[in-house]
């Protein structure tokens, strides 16, 4: 048997952690996620061969591949990647690229990063699991198919880069535009309250008006006092009623149950809810705790697994936070037996795994503060407490309803109070819990004196937008994604341009809006509700080894392909050949499928005309201002353009008055990377921020406020200020420096280069009407003057694709320097 052992892990960072805990006789290496995937540019799949998929090594891992299969040489071979279908599939793929057989004893698990558990894992290795493998397997070719077909439609129809459509964030995004959809058509609707004031034997208290005679105020969405004039009539007659007499009192006790572990799920919702963060933020600030963290003791992970749907929790984990909960709260808080909670998906596989629970209830959050970073020590202590709080006895409260009556009129008074706080000890009031409502001491059949009546006008409110929490709430509800999908599928949204965060809302944007309503229209099973939850229901039963993949599959994708059939397609307007979409150096475009034969190709983003302003240039007089749409946005310049080169900025306002010049207004413009930054619209101020300025002044300079990141934490806009919160400017201004400096070693390196060969545009220019140059080939050579980088200017201003004038560009360059070059061939064969 070989002397050390070879594991390889997904993370780097779990590399280090493990390695410090194994020692001597083993090496731990990562494989950096995915090693091996479906081609970039192929569909990668047989589906005449039962969907076989054609996996191939991903270029930027090859040699990580390399440097495995060097590493492996000669060792035993542990594969310890993460513990989920996911993970399963990439191990397998690395046993395959390494020569190893998977129905070996090779692959570990490890739920949990700590010396415990990673030795007694190494110690007992399985075969890798052919089910789970499959299940990934499913899921992927599926995803593929789809959205290899799917996407470039999307592309098409709508003339944009870029585009994607898939099971899961297709679903989601249909989720938000419905809701959206349903709050614009929301109609508002008014109703009353009406709120007393009594007292009885000498003590105050209000209660509100539950009904009139057998009528409810307010049953469900059902309002009795819908107008103001209703009102007022239930008002006089409260304040005629001479006699109310307390009718009934009901005192009953009301437990809380503990809450159940974190699931992944609930835990990007608490996250959300409680600390405002996005899913994708807690997966990764969850990813650095369960790797390790250094601590006095050792590297150690501090949280186990973190993408599980299951609220299962070890015995040894029980045993030791049912001995932590005694000592440091009260026998009290304990309860006789431990507490345990149902699973969505009780007969899953992934029962395996546990909830997500700190590896050591003693490890305290106070105790290890600081040693993590502050987001660390957030999710951290959120968790701890979750789990905790999960083993320990209900909060118990008082509760009692007070009714009131007089004739037709009852008033009820709701009083609870916190008898026994159990639980909440530790996890603290949860969002939505009100402040309690203690009500005097009172006695039934006591008269009650009304001292004051008050009316109050109320409107119902549209559903509330999605937020990141209640979106995957609902997915989850409805089946549909798995733990590890959900941060990644909002990503997905955001980065495509379908959703906008607007606070913590997610808001769908109008080409999100747009995407969703041709999918319904067009491939109504790729975003139905009940199709995509039914697939995930397939999914597990392939994992439980219960179906064959190939078979789920075609389930699927037939459907899907039916759809597909229906997509009028885009015929080539020179050959009458389908048009498809590439992609080329320069980016995508459409061409025909006739290629070579038909060489005809089409932009895809198409440009948009100009639009006039009806407004003079003010710079020449002569031509009329026009509103353009370039490749960052629209901007306003004279009809003219190039022979007047006026331009100014079209950006939208933010309506507030420039802190620095107070002459112009701060603009919201976009970077050539798609981020927003805010500067002011005057041509003589260089005011510019990368945070919204908020209407505020700040209280020490009297400059605007600024909105910092998703957090709103609020910061000056002014550089000299104490409280200024924007990058520091002087060491922008050195890396502009030496951007510059560099550009201009370039600058002089290519005039060099040009001086070497000679070859200046006032030498070409002359040569112009001497080489047979096309009027096209002219035209472009003249207005570049031989820079090849005024191309994409000078293909602005003709209205021509790019790639066309580049073209152009390159013909006529080389015509010109080939006559230059015989030009002085036979000059120096005179002089000679």
């Amino acid at each position: 048997m070989p002397d050390s052992t070879l594991i390889v892990v997904e993370s780097p960072a779990k590399a280090k952690s493990i390695q410090k805990m194994l020692g001597a006789g083993y090496e731990v290496r990562a494989s950096k996620g995915h090693v091996a995937d479906l081609p970039e540019r192929e569909l990668g799949v047989d589906i005449r061969a039962d969907f076989t998929p054609q996996y191939e090594v991903k270029k930027d891992k090859q040699p990580v591949v390399n440097e495995l299969k060097r590493a492996a040489r000669g060792k035993r071979v542990l594969i310890a990647t993460d513990p989920d279908r996911e993970g399963e599939a990439i191990g397998w793929h690395v046993a395959r690229l390494l020569g190893l057989d998977p129905q070996t004893p090779l692959r570990v698990e490890f739920h949990e990063i700590t010396p415990k558990v990673v030795r007694a894992a190494v110690q007992n290795p399985r075969p890798i699991d052919l089910s789970l493998v499959d299940a990934q397997q499913a899921r992927r070719v599926l995803d593929r198919l789809v959205g290899y077909q799917l996407s470039p439609v999307l592309s098409m129809e709508f003339r944009r880069r870029a585009l994607s459509a898939g099971r899961v964030q297709s679903v989601a995004l249909r989720l938000l535009v419905e809701r959206e959809q349903e709050i614009e058509a929301f109609v508002p609707q008014e109703y009353w309250s009406i709120e007393g004031l009594f007292e009885s034997e000498n003590q105050q208290f209000k209660a509100m008006l539950y009904s009139v005679g057998q009528e409810r105020v307010q049953s469900g969405e059902k309002f009795l006092i819908t107008t103001e004039q209703q009102a007022q009539d239930i008002v006089q007659q409260a304040k005629a009623l001479q006699n109310y007499r307390i009718s009934s009192i009901e005192r009953r006790e009301r437990r809380r149950n503990a809450p159940p572990p974190f699931i992944t799920s609930t835990l990007q919702q608490a996250a959300s809810s409680q600390l405002g963060w996005t899913a994708s933020r807690t997966m990764r600030v969850a990813q650095k705790l369960y790797e390790g963290v250094d601590l006095p003791e050792g590297t150690v992970g501090l949280i186990t697994y973190m993408r599980t749907d299951s609220t299962r929790v070890s015995q040894e984990a029980l045993a030791e936070v049912r001995e932590f909960i005694p000592n440091h709260f009260g026998p009290a808080y304990l309860p006789e037996k431990p507490n345990f909670f149902a699973s969505k998906k009780a007969a899953n596989a992934q029962e395996a795994h546990e909830a997500i629970r700190p590896t050591s209830t003693q490890r305290t959050p106070d105790a290890l503060r600081k040693h993590l970073s502050e987001e660390e020590y957030k999710l951290y202590k959120l968790i701890w407490q979750r789990f905790v709080a999960s083993q320990m006895t209900p909060a118990i409260f008082d509760q009692t309803t007070v009714n009131i009556g007089g004739q037709d009129l009852v008033f009820r008074a709701v009083g609870s109070v916190l008898k026994f706080d159990g639980y909440l000890r530790v996890y603290g009031r949860e969002e939505g819990d009100d402040a309690e409502n203690q009500l005097p001491p009172l006695q039934e059949n006591a008269l009650a004196r009304l001292l004051e009546v008050t009316p109050e006008q109320h409107f119902t409110e549209p559903p509330p937008r999605y937020t990141d929490a209640s979106l995957v709430k609902t997915l989850e509800e409805m089946g549909i994604g798995r733990p590890s999908t959900y941060a990644p599928t909002i990503d997905t949204l955001e980065r495509r341009g379908y959703l906008e965060r607007a606070g913590k809302s997610l808001k769908p944007t109008p080409l999100g809006r747009e995407v969703t309503g041709y999918l319904v229209k067009s491939f109504p099973d790729v975003v139905a509700y009940d199709f995509t939850a039914q697939l995930e229901s397939r999914l597990d039963e392939i994992e439980e080894g219960k179906a064959a993949w190939p078979k789920v599959v075609r389930e699927f994708y037939e459907p899907f392909l039916k759809d597909f059939a229906k997509v009028p397609q885009k015929l080539c307007p020179k050959c009458g050949r389908p048009m498809e979409l590439k992609v080329s150096r320069f980016g995508q475009f459409l061409g025909c499928t006739g290629y070579p034969e038909c060489k005809h190709t089409e932009r895809l983003e198409l440009k948009k005309e100009p639009e006039p302003l009806g407004e003079a240039c003010p710079a020449c007089q002569v031509g009329q201002l026009v509103r353009r749409h370039g490749r960052y946005g629209s901007f306003i310049s004279c009809s003219r353009y190039p022979e007047c080169k006026y331009t100014r900025d079209e950006a939208p306002s933010t309506g507030i008055e420039c802190p620095k010049c107070h002459a112009g207004e701060v603009v919201q413009k976009t970077s050539k990377r798609g981020k927003p930054y805010f500067r002011c619209n005057s041509p003589a101020c260089d005011f510019l921020s990368f945070d919204p300025l908020l209407p505020d002044k700040c209280p020490l300079c009297g400059w605007n406020e600024v909105a910092k990141g998703r957090s709103g934490k609020r910061a000056c806009s002014n550089p000299g200020c104490e409280r200024y919160g924007g990058p520091d400017l002087k060491t922008l201004g050195q890396r502009g420096s030496k951007s510059s400096a560099k550009t201009t070693r370039k600058a002089k390196g290519k005039a060099k280069s040009n001086t070497k060969s000679g070859a200046t545009w006032a030498d070409l220019e002359p040569l112009i009407s001497k080489v047979g140059l096309t009027s096209e080939q002219a035209e472009v050579a003249r207005r570049t003057q031989g820079q090849q980088k005024q191309v994409a200017a000078v293909a602005k201003a003709l209205n021509q694709p790019e790639e066309a004038v580049l073209k152009l560009f390159r013909q006529a360059m080389f015509k010109l320097r080939m006559e230059y070059g015989k030009a002085r061939k036979e000059a120096e064969t005179v002089g000679a």
